[in-house]
């Protein structure tokens, strides 16, 4: 058909105007469907009748660029806003209906806890902060985290990865931008035992045992077995003095935890004290010189024979039979005991006897 336009002066000339059918452009998906306020995220809208695009809107303003990449396809580039806007395609057959778009506010991370853990992984650490809604990633130093639960704007759960000891930045990804805490996460060894001293000790505990090993310094816990240590004291990163509580008698474990796991185990024995029950002879001459054979139970650790108050030599024949030295004395009963780590048995009762007089 011929355009033509009329003034008071007349009509003019008409030019060509042809009256294409061209179909309404629609919109099916956009993804991603949010991003940074600052703009620059490179949105791919699907749809139909997009061949033809003269404007992609997010909201009311242009996208900073777009390509038709083919009638279903079209990358724009979103412009900087804020909240939720309406991307809509405008073609020569019209506007297509809008879709979602939603502007995120960059997140800020504010805090890590617990802020250490095993090299080995697996614990559970909550992130705070803000707009951290919608997270991608969470990485932990270089890696990502083993899982993460994005509870809320401000709070984000994730399982630490496993690490090498040292510290690690955190960082929450977002639609919004990334957000790194410098250091936030300290990876601790595990701790290792070499050695108690001593080995051994009474069923009623309460005595004081040296641990040794590495990595020791952040210990939470000591046990025996199952049953926790009366207390300790961390001397260093790799020496803890602790009290031992009563037990049963036989060999335990003894572990250490950490923030960073619990130790190997290293052993310890609970001894029962000494019993006497005879003493062979029950007496002799004061001047000493000759032994006697204690029969009884739990010699087998005896560290010390007394005759009253002074040690005397002895040597162990089994955990039941032992003999001693008879020390010189004055005439008259004196108690003999035996000490293990166990502690020491009752007293049991040698008779010197005087020289007859002439």
């Amino acid at each position: 058909m011929q355009v033509t336009v009329t003034t008071p002066g007349g009509t003019s000339n008409g030019v060509s105007f042809t009256y294409v059918s061209a179909p309404v452009p629609a919109l099916t998906s956009a993804t991603p469907n949010s991003g940074p306020a600052a703009g620059g995220t490179t949105v791919t809208l699907t749809g139909t009748g997009l061949a033809a695009t003269t404007a992609v809107r997010f909201g009311a303003t242009p996208a900073t660029s777009f390509t038709v990449v083919s009638d279903t396809h079209v990358t724009a580039v979103a412009p900087a806003g804020t909240g939720t806007v309406q991307i809509t395609v405008t073609t020569p057959g019209g506007t297509s209906n809008g879709l979602s778009y939603t502007y995120s506010g960059a997140p800020t991370l504010s805090g890590v806890s617990p802020n250490q853990g095993s090299t080995s992984g697996g614990n559970t650490v909550t992130l705070t902060g803000t707009n951290l809604s919608g997270a991608t990633s969470v990485l932990f130093g270089a890696t990502p985290a083993t899982s993460f639960t994005v509870v809320s704007p401000t709070q984000i759960t994730a399982v630490a990865p496993a690490a090498t000891a040292g510290p690690v930045d955190v960082t929450v990804v977002t639609p919004g931008g990334t957000s790194t805490l410098p250091n936030a996460y300290f990876y601790v060894s595990p701790p290792v035992l070499l050695g108690v001293a001593p080995l051994s000790g009474p069923l009623a505990g309460g005595n004081t045992v040296t641990l040794t090993g590495t990595h020791l310094i952040e210990a939470t816990a000591v046990r025996f077995g199952a049953t926790a240590a009366t207390s300790f004291t961390v001397v260093s990163d790799t020496q803890i003095t602790a009290v031992v509580p009563a037990g049963a008698a036989g060999p335990v474990q003894v572990t250490v935890t950490t923030v960073g796991g619990t130790s190997n185990p290293v052993s310890y024995t609970y001894l029962a004290a000494p019993i006497v029950t005879t003493l062979v002879p029950n007496q002799g001459p004061a001047s000493g010189g000759s032994t006697v054979t204690l029969t009884g139970s739990n010699f087998a650790q005896t560290t010390m024979v007394l005759f009253g108050a002074v040690p005397t030599g002895f040597t162990v024949v089994s955990d039941t039979h032992l003999v001693a030295d008879v020390l010189a004395g004055v005439a008259g009963p004196v108690a003999i005991t035996v000490t293990s780590p166990g502690g020491t048995s009752a007293p049991t009762t040698y008779t010197r006897v005087a020289p007859p007089g002439i």
